[in-house]
């Protein structure tokens, strides 16, 4: 049996006055794909921010390895082991491939470790290495993508968060994006993916959980899910 990695329990989460997270749980076993479908400003990111540290909820548990970690700082979560490619890459524009590399593996000291780390991202992304030196802000929309999931992967993250990686991409290359996803989590790093692109997402995905105005309104397998009249309707364009 696989152990729970990530468990959230009735987590409330408010911008100002605004109730955005309402009440939910769910979790994440170690070596799965879990994928978090739902419209536009259902909650998704609010979820994956509150799981890495950047907001706080307000009543509610996060447990992490059996620890709980809502309200530890950011950079501490980090080293824990969970990491996270934002919504819109956030690539440091001006520095290069390199250095946003480097910086994935700020929280590291292990020298030799982050060598084969960098070696083996260049052989999931051969594209980060053939523009190593090049500015980060002129890479193409996909290249941006391969180097914040490269730049994740460089502090050797136990769980991987991953905020609309299709974003705003061409279809061959969200298919190329997706396959690299599979071979990430195959490796042994545990997948929590929010997508708008719910067919992909439920294609790679073992379980999802759909989100709908801040509540989780369906959970379960995610063949089941794609399969289903509603969630059809809703998300997958049937």
């Amino acid at each position: 049996m696989a152990k729970p990695m990530l468990k959230i329990n009735d987590i409330n989460v408010y911008y100002g006055a605004i109730h955005a997270l309402k009440g939910i749980s769910l979790e994440v076993d170690e070596g799965e794909i879990v994928t978090l479908i739902g419209a536009n400003g259902a909650g998704k990111s609010t979820t994956l921010r509150t799981i890495s540290g950047l907001l706080k909820p307000k009543t509610g548990t996060i447990e992490f390895l059996s620890e709980n970690i809502a309200g530890v700082p950011a950079h501490e979560i980090v080293r824990r082991g969970i990491s996270q490619v934002p919504e819109g890459r956030r690539i440091f524009a001006e520095m290069t491939v390199m250095e946003n590399l480097d910086l994935g593996a700020f929280t590291r000291k292990d020298k030799d470790g982050i060598a084969k780390d960098l070696k083996h991202v260049f052989e999931l992304f051969p594209r980060l290495e053939e523009r190593r030196e090049q500015v980060a802000g002129t890479l193409s929309g996909g290249e941006q993508q391969m180097l914040a999931m490269g730049r994740a992967l460089m502090s050797r993250p136990k769980l991987l968060l991953l905020d609309e990686p299709s974003m705003g991409l061409a279809p061959l290359l969200i298919r190329e994006i997706f396959h690299i996803i599979e071979d990430i989590n195959k490796e042994g790093t545990t997948v929590l993916l929010v997508e708008q692109n719910a067919n992909m997402a439920l294609s790679i995905a073992s379980r999802a959980y759909v989100l709908e105005t801040g509540r989780i309104t369906l959970s379960g397998d995610a063949a089941k899910l794609a399969a289903s009249e509603d969630v059809r309707k809703a998300y997958l364009g049937g």
